[in-house]
Protein backbone atom coordinates (compact mmCIF):
# COMPACT_ATOMS: atom_id res chain seq x y z
CA UNK A 1 0.00 0.00 0.00
CA UNK A 2 3.08 2.58 0.73
CA UNK A 3 4.37 2.38 -2.18
CA UNK A 4 1.17 2.27 -4.33
CA UNK A 5 0.40 5.73 -2.66
CA UNK A 6 4.09 6.83 -3.70
CA UNK A 7 3.35 5.80 -7.51
CA UNK A 8 0.89 7.58 -7.15
CA UNK A 9 2.80 10.56 -6.50
CA UNK A 10 5.64 9.71 -9.01
CA UNK A 11 3.03 9.00 -11.69
CA UNK A 12 1.16 12.67 -11.23
CA UNK A 13 2.35 15.40 -12.99
CA UNK A 14 0.53 19.12 -14.51
CA UNK A 15 -1.24 18.61 -17.20
CA UNK A 16 -1.40 22.02 -19.45
CA UNK A 17 -3.11 20.82 -22.27
CA UNK A 18 -6.44 18.26 -22.20
CA UNK A 19 -8.06 16.23 -24.49
CA UNK A 20 -11.18 18.88 -25.17
CA UNK A 21 -13.54 16.11 -26.00
CA UNK A 22 -13.23 13.25 -23.55
CA UNK A 23 -15.28 13.70 -20.74
CA UNK A 24 -14.65 12.70 -16.87
CA UNK A 25 -17.37 9.92 -15.70
CA UNK A 26 -19.60 11.39 -12.87
CA UNK A 27 -18.17 8.48 -10.30
CA UNK A 28 -14.63 9.62 -10.79
CA UNK A 29 -16.07 13.33 -10.22
CA UNK A 30 -17.84 12.52 -7.37
CA UNK A 31 -14.32 10.40 -5.94
CA UNK A 32 -12.56 14.12 -6.49
CA UNK A 33 -14.79 16.05 -4.59
CA UNK A 34 -15.42 13.22 -1.94
CA UNK A 35 -11.16 13.44 -1.38
CA UNK A 36 -11.30 17.04 -0.82
CA UNK A 37 -14.41 16.82 1.63
CA UNK A 38 -12.56 14.26 3.66
CA UNK A 39 -9.54 16.46 3.73
CA UNK A 40 -8.28 17.30 7.72
CA UNK A 41 -7.94 21.04 8.02
CA UNK A 42 -7.08 23.05 11.24
CA UNK A 43 -10.46 23.12 14.14
CA UNK A 44 -12.06 20.81 11.53
CA UNK A 45 -13.70 24.04 9.94
CA UNK A 46 -13.12 22.85 6.52
CA UNK A 47 -13.21 26.22 5.24
CA UNK A 48 -13.24 25.46 1.68
CA UNK A 49 -16.39 25.11 -1.38
CA UNK A 50 -15.85 23.37 -4.60
CA UNK A 51 -17.70 25.40 -7.83
CA UNK A 52 -17.67 22.78 -10.81
CA UNK A 53 -17.45 23.94 -14.11
CA UNK A 54 -18.01 21.20 -17.05
CA UNK A 55 -19.63 22.88 -19.75
CA UNK A 56 -17.64 24.26 -22.36
CA UNK A 57 -18.89 27.97 -21.95
CA UNK A 58 -18.18 28.64 -18.18
CA UNK A 59 -14.24 26.71 -18.96
CA UNK A 60 -13.81 29.32 -21.92
CA UNK A 61 -14.66 32.18 -19.98
CA UNK A 62 -12.87 31.11 -16.61
CA UNK A 63 -9.85 30.42 -19.10
CA UNK A 64 -9.78 34.37 -19.56
CA UNK A 65 -9.36 34.88 -16.18
CA UNK A 66 -7.10 32.57 -15.64
CA UNK A 67 -4.29 34.30 -18.07
CA UNK A 68 -5.84 31.98 -21.11
CA UNK A 69 -3.86 28.96 -19.62
CA UNK A 70 -5.17 26.19 -22.16
CA UNK A 71 -5.76 23.87 -19.44
CA UNK A 72 -8.75 25.38 -17.83
CA UNK A 73 -10.72 25.69 -21.74
CA UNK A 74 -9.53 21.87 -22.35
CA UNK A 75 -9.97 20.30 -19.29
CA UNK A 76 -13.08 17.99 -18.88
CA UNK A 77 -13.90 19.44 -15.59
CA UNK A 78 -12.70 22.20 -13.54
CA UNK A 79 -12.84 22.67 -9.84
CA UNK A 80 -12.98 26.15 -8.27
CA UNK A 81 -11.69 26.17 -4.53
CA UNK A 82 -13.01 28.98 -3.11
CA UNK A 83 -11.74 29.73 0.74
CA UNK A 84 -14.62 30.47 3.56
CA UNK A 85 -14.05 34.05 5.06
CA UNK A 86 -16.61 35.28 6.91
CA UNK A 87 -17.85 31.81 8.60
CA UNK A 88 -14.37 31.40 9.85
CA UNK A 89 -15.71 34.83 12.29
CA UNK A 90 -15.48 32.56 15.87
CA UNK A 91 -19.35 34.23 16.45
CA UNK A 92 -20.67 32.65 13.04
CA UNK A 93 -23.07 29.88 13.24
CA UNK A 94 -21.07 27.99 10.62
CA UNK A 95 -17.78 28.05 13.37
CA UNK A 96 -20.02 27.32 16.03
CA UNK A 97 -21.29 24.50 14.59
CA UNK A 98 -18.19 22.47 13.32
CA UNK A 99 -16.33 23.83 16.45
CA UNK A 100 -19.46 21.69 18.70
CA UNK A 101 -19.03 18.92 16.41
CA UNK A 102 -15.11 18.55 17.10
CA UNK A 103 -14.80 19.59 20.76
CA UNK A 104 -18.30 18.42 21.64
CA UNK A 105 -19.30 19.04 25.38
CA UNK A 106 -16.86 20.37 28.30
CA UNK A 107 -14.51 20.77 25.11
CA UNK A 108 -16.02 23.19 23.57
CA UNK A 109 -16.01 26.62 24.77
CA UNK A 110 -12.01 25.83 25.24
CA UNK A 111 -12.04 24.99 21.85
CA UNK A 112 -13.78 28.27 20.73
CA UNK A 113 -11.76 30.43 23.38
CA UNK A 114 -8.30 29.41 21.53
CA UNK A 115 -10.18 29.81 18.04
CA UNK A 116 -11.41 33.26 19.03
CA UNK A 117 -7.09 33.84 19.82
CA UNK A 118 -6.47 32.59 16.89
CA UNK A 119 -8.12 34.28 14.48
CA UNK A 120 -7.88 37.78 16.16
CA UNK A 121 -4.13 37.25 15.64
CA UNK A 122 -4.24 35.25 11.78
CA UNK A 123 -4.43 36.57 8.59
CA UNK A 124 -7.73 34.55 7.77
CA UNK A 125 -7.86 35.26 4.07
CA UNK A 126 -4.65 33.83 3.61
CA UNK A 127 -5.10 30.99 6.18
CA UNK A 128 -8.34 29.72 4.92
CA UNK A 129 -6.51 29.56 1.26
CA UNK A 130 -3.65 28.08 2.41
CA UNK A 131 -5.99 25.13 4.26
CA UNK A 132 -7.60 25.00 0.89
CA UNK A 133 -4.78 23.93 -0.82
CA UNK A 134 -4.44 20.70 2.24
CA UNK A 135 -7.82 19.70 -0.10
CA UNK A 136 -6.69 20.13 -3.49
CA UNK A 137 -3.62 18.28 -3.02
CA UNK A 138 -5.81 15.55 -1.73
CA UNK A 139 -8.76 15.68 -4.63
CA UNK A 140 -5.25 15.45 -7.32
CA UNK A 141 -4.22 12.60 -6.38
CA UNK A 142 -7.27 10.80 -5.80
CA UNK A 143 -7.51 12.01 -9.84
CA UNK A 144 -4.75 9.92 -10.49
CA UNK A 145 -5.85 6.78 -8.87
CA UNK A 146 -9.11 7.33 -10.71
CA UNK A 147 -6.96 7.20 -14.18
CA UNK A 148 -7.36 11.06 -14.55
CA UNK A 149 -4.81 13.77 -15.09
CA UNK A 150 -4.80 17.60 -13.50
CA UNK A 151 -3.49 21.01 -13.02
CA UNK A 152 -3.48 23.45 -10.44
CA UNK A 153 -3.65 26.70 -11.70
CA UNK A 154 -3.02 29.52 -9.24
CA UNK A 155 -2.31 32.48 -12.22
CA UNK A 156 -5.65 33.70 -12.28
CA UNK A 157 -7.19 37.35 -11.55
CA UNK A 158 -9.16 36.92 -8.43
CA UNK A 159 -11.66 39.89 -9.26
CA UNK A 160 -12.49 38.40 -12.72
CA UNK A 161 -12.94 35.14 -10.84
CA UNK A 162 -15.45 36.45 -8.24
CA UNK A 163 -17.29 38.35 -10.95
CA UNK A 164 -17.66 35.38 -13.44
CA UNK A 165 -18.90 33.45 -10.76
CA UNK A 166 -20.87 36.05 -8.37
CA UNK A 167 -19.06 35.34 -5.53
CA UNK A 168 -19.16 38.23 -2.63
CA UNK A 169 -15.70 38.93 -1.67
CA UNK A 170 -16.75 39.08 1.89
CA UNK A 171 -17.63 35.53 2.06
CA UNK A 172 -15.27 34.01 -0.59
CA UNK A 173 -12.12 34.12 -1.75
CA UNK A 174 -10.77 32.25 -4.85
CA UNK A 175 -8.40 30.01 -3.31
CA UNK A 176 -7.41 27.72 -6.40
CA UNK A 177 -8.39 26.63 -9.68
CA UNK A 178 -8.09 23.11 -10.79
CA UNK A 179 -8.76 21.05 -13.99
CA UNK A 180 -8.79 17.55 -14.59
CA UNK A 181 -9.22 15.40 -17.54
CA UNK A 182 -7.70 13.33 -20.22
CA UNK A 183 -3.70 15.05 -21.47
CA UNK A 184 -3.23 15.14 -24.63
CA UNK A 185 0.28 14.54 -24.14
CA UNK A 186 2.81 11.79 -22.64
CA UNK A 187 4.33 12.45 -19.00
CA UNK A 188 7.70 13.68 -19.56
CA UNK A 189 10.18 12.23 -16.52
CA UNK A 190 9.36 13.15 -12.98
CA UNK A 191 11.84 15.78 -11.86
CA UNK A 192 11.82 16.68 -7.80
CA UNK A 193 15.11 17.38 -5.62
CA UNK A 194 16.65 14.69 -3.85
CA UNK A 195 15.84 14.43 -0.49
CA UNK A 196 18.95 15.21 0.96
CA UNK A 197 18.70 18.79 -0.25
CA UNK A 198 14.95 18.93 1.11
CA UNK A 199 15.45 16.74 4.78
CA UNK A 200 17.14 18.17 7.71
CA UNK A 201 16.85 16.05 11.05
CA UNK A 202 17.56 17.27 14.26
Amino acid sequence: MKQQLLDLFNKRFACHLFQADRPVAAADLATILEAGRLSPSSFGLEPWKFVVLTSPRHKHSLQAACFQQPQVGTAAAVVVILAKLAEMHPDSDYTRRLLAREYPGDQFAGALQNYRGFHAATDVKAWSVSQCHIAAANMMTAATAAGLDSCAIGGFDPVEVRRQLDIDPARHEPALILAFGYCAAAASEKQRLPLDELVEYR
